[in-house]
């Protein structure tokens, strides 16, 4: 059996620790998240800009902050995590600054309700369970501040926006197997959504990729 180099209560207490350091990081999170929800609900020429912009800085923050000083200190391998969610924020920043931009046109039915699913569950839904779970503040994982829910809130955005090319998939994909596989060894329930979302996520692209060809072929 695979074996974690730390222990559960270990793992939720740098979440205990990381809280109370960073409150009210979180505040600001849902904040910039709702500004998001409301942009990409009704989308204008800037939308694409501000959402890669936002979605920069949360990956930027968890990458340095959460796993580069609170989550290193049980694990090493932190740091190499740490590097791999700044350059998903790199990435995002420069889909915020170059000519490449998300679009939220209008998606199909089955991007849109799974985008939307992702988006409240990473918001609302992440936040209760871990409560229904019996876990308590401060050493309670949150959306926005916290790398679990800001993959699956990241996963439902990029399923409802156009222009998303393939690398950017490449550390939210990865991310979610190292995540959901320590979310099943750690009893964290509210992450085990984690290697759903992404197997939906994959097949949702396999159904897209399919039914362009067969466009391409008629």
């Amino acid at each position: 059996m695979v074996e974690l180099p730390f222990t559960r209560d270990q793992f939720f207490q740098v979440f205990a620790d990381y809280n109370a350091a960073c409150w009210p990081a979180v505040v600001v999170a849902y904040a910039a998240a709702a500004a998001i929800v409301v942009m990409v609900g009704r989308p204008g020429p800037r939308t694409g800009r501000f959402v890669a912009a936002i979605l920069a800085g949360m990956w930027i923050w968890v990458g340095i902050v959460y796993h580069g000083l609170f989550f290193s200190r049980i694990n090493t391998a932190a740091y190499i995590f740490a590097g791999a969610f700044v350059l998903q924020g790199a990435l995002f920043a420069a889909y915020a600054l170059g000519r490449n931009r998300l679009r939220f046109e209008q998606p199909g039915r089955l991007r849109r309700v799974a985008g939307w699913l992702m988006i409240a569950y990473a918001m609302v839904a992440y936040p209760v369970i871990g409560l229904l779970a019996g876990e308590t503040w401060p050493a309670l994982p949150l959306f926005g501040v916290t790398p679990c829910p800001l993959l699956i809130f990241t996963f439902g955005l990029m399923l409802l926006a156009g222009g998303v090319r393939w690398w950017l998939w490449i550390v939210p994909l990865v991310w979610s197997v190292i995540g959901g596989s320590a979310a099943l060894l750690l009893a964290v329930p509210q992450d085990w959504a984690l290697l759903g979302s992404a197997l939906l996520v994959l097949a949702i692209a396999a159904r897209d990729r399919v039914a362009a060809g067969a466009g391409g072929a008629t």
